[in-house]
Parts: structure tokens; C-alpha cells; sequence
């Protein structure tokens, strides 16, 4: 049985056995319910419903879909991912190929959502950062947060991403420093658990992007 019928078919039994043996007991509460069981009872979609849809908007090549409803999309897609079990859901929802695609996407908001999204699923998520540098994540981020010809608000979001990234994770902190090094910048290691020195490297970039127009 799915798990959520099965959350549900129990709570039903506790409830009913709880009112019928006692009249004057308070009427059932749904306090120990989650979301998707009671999206089962209901008829309403998962968030990890949500999150397919609105990345197969987001990605949608229908003239129909704007610009505009991408943006809304990946909104609701950020916010979804601010939820810890949702962000561990990229992986089996096959959803950190499309999203890191975004990242060289032609639209700069395109490209600013993708990165903003990467930095709230790995942010204190150590389970969403191993699969980020297992994309290959990192090295793109490093592009579009030193890039020349990318806008103020794009640089800031991959900073923001990479800050998340990097942060009590070695393995990451290492590439991070890899390709700054790549681009002639210092590749001396840093300690991903010294918040000093990960705040001077990231305070550094973000002020390299806050003077980009």
C-alpha cells in the first residue's frame, strides 16, 4: 500500500476508535498527517508534483508559456525546495539535470532563478551538496559569479549559491578553489569549517558582483 493511504487508513482507525469509545472526545485533528497523505485524501497534487510542473514550465518550449510565467514557475520551485525533503527530492525526481541547465540559459533571469534555486537546495543540506558536486555543479557557478559580462543580480545569486555550497563542505570548497585558481585568482585551500575565511573568500566575490551594472 502507499505510504500515505497507509498514514491515512491508520489515522482513520485511531480517530474513529477515539470518538466512539469516548462521545465527549474532541473531534479528530490532521496534526499528524503530512502533506502528501493529505493531498491523497483530498485529490490535491504533492509537492513533488509541484516541482515536476513547475520545471516542466520553466523548461517548456511552448510559445504559450512566457517569460514571465517561467519566472513564476521557478518562484514557486524555490519556494517548494526551502523545504529540506523537497530539495532531497531533486535527485529522485531527476530534477538537477534541468535545473542546472538553467544556469546557461540565454535569459540573465533565467539564469539568476537556476542559481538561486541551487543555493536554497544545498544551503545546510549536506545530502544536496554531495549531489551538487556530483553534477559537476560548481564549476558554472564559479562562471556566472566572476563572469564579466553578467549583470549585478546574476553574479550575486551564484555567489549566494556557491556560499551554500562551499560552507562545512570540504569536497566542494575544494573545486571552488580549483576553478578560481583556473581563472588566476588564489587557489590556496581553505578550511570549508572556518567561517572567517569562507566569509572573507565570499565576502570577496560578492563585492566583485555588487560593482557589476
Amino acid at each position: 500500500m502507499d505510504p500515505g493511504m497507509n498514514e491515512l487508513l491508520k489515522w482513520s482507525v485511531e480517530n474513529s476508535s477515539t470518538t466512539v469509545n469516548d462521545p465527549s472526545a474532541a473531534p479528530p485533528t490532521n496534526r499528524h498527517l503530512n502533506p502528501d497523505a493529505l493531498n491523497a485524501l483530498f485529490g490535491g497534487p504533492s509537492d513533488a508534483d509541484l516541482m515536476v510542473a513547475s520545471m516542466a514550465a520553466i523548461k517548456s518550449s511552448d510559445p504559450e508559456i512566457s517569460l514571465e510565467d517561467k519566472l513564476v514557475a521557478f518562484d514557486n520551485f524555490e519556494q517548494l525546495i526551502e523545504n529540506l525533503d523537497n530539495a532531497n527530492n531533486l535527485q529522485p525526481l531527476a530534477l538537477w539535470t534541468p535545473l542546472l541547465e538553467c544556469l546557461a540559459h540565454e535569459e540573465a533571469e533565467i539564469r539568476m532563478m537556476a542559481a538561486w534555486c541551487v543555493g536554497t537546495a544545498v544551503q545546510n543540506n549536506e545530502k544536496s551538496q554531495e549531489r551538487l558536486l556530483a553534477m559537476n555543479g560548481i564549476p558554472p557557478l564559479v562562471k556566472l559569479a566572476t563572469g564579466e559580462k553578467e549583470g549585478q543580480k546574476v553574479r550575486r545569486k551564484a555567489v549566494y549559491a556557491l556560499s551554500s555550497a562551499a560552507r562545512n563542505y570540504q569536497p566542494s570548497m575544494d573545486v571552488l578553489m580549483e576553478e578560481l585558481g583556473k581563472l588566476g585568482r588564489s587557489a590556496e585551500k581553505i578550511d570549508a569549517s572556518d567561517m572567517d575565511a569562507v566569509d572573507v573568500l565570499i565576502g570577496g566575490l560578492r563585492d566583485e558582483a555588487s560593482k557589476a551594472t
